[in-house]
């Protein structure tokens, strides 16, 4: 891939990342019903619901950044792996009539947080030391 694609690769994922993870934050923070639902159902209201808003707001935030990129993209990744363990296991793929959004934009974000971690793969510490070693 030549490194202009590479770029614009890199932005498109980062920025839809951090789109989708912002806009469900107020949801979180502000105690929406289907927010208060999807964590009562899974057993973490409130605790889970406000720690979840915290790493996702984190998330963002590092995204933005290219240096730190990465760091948001692996905390992005973990918190969607378990929101659609979540959905998969106790929720159901449509949460409260929603069509599977809530899905679809957990299983976006998990792919774009995927992709910046394999383009900045050199950045992170135990990926790149691997990479050296079979160079």
């Amino acid at each position: 891939m030549k490194p202009k694609a590479r770029t614009i690769l890199s932005w498109v994922c980062r920025l839809t990342a951090t789109v989708i993870l912002l806009q469900t934050l107020f949801f979180k923070f502000t105690g929406a019903e289907e927010s208060v639902y999807i964590f009562t159902k899974v057993g973490l209201e409130p605790v889970g619901r406000y720690a979840t808003g915290a790493v996702e707001l984190v998330a963002a935030v590092l995204l933005v950044f290219r240096c730190h990129a990465w760091i948001g993209a692996l905390l992005a990744s973990g918190v969607m792996a378990g929101a659609i363990f979540s959905h998969l296991t106790v929720l159901g793929i449509v949460v409260k009539d929603d069509g599977g959004l809530l899905f679809a934009l957990a299983v976006t974000v998990l792919l774009c947080s995927l992709v910046v971690l394999f383009q900045q793969r050199s950045q992170v510490p135990i990926l790149s030391r691997f990479i050296q070693s079979r160079a």
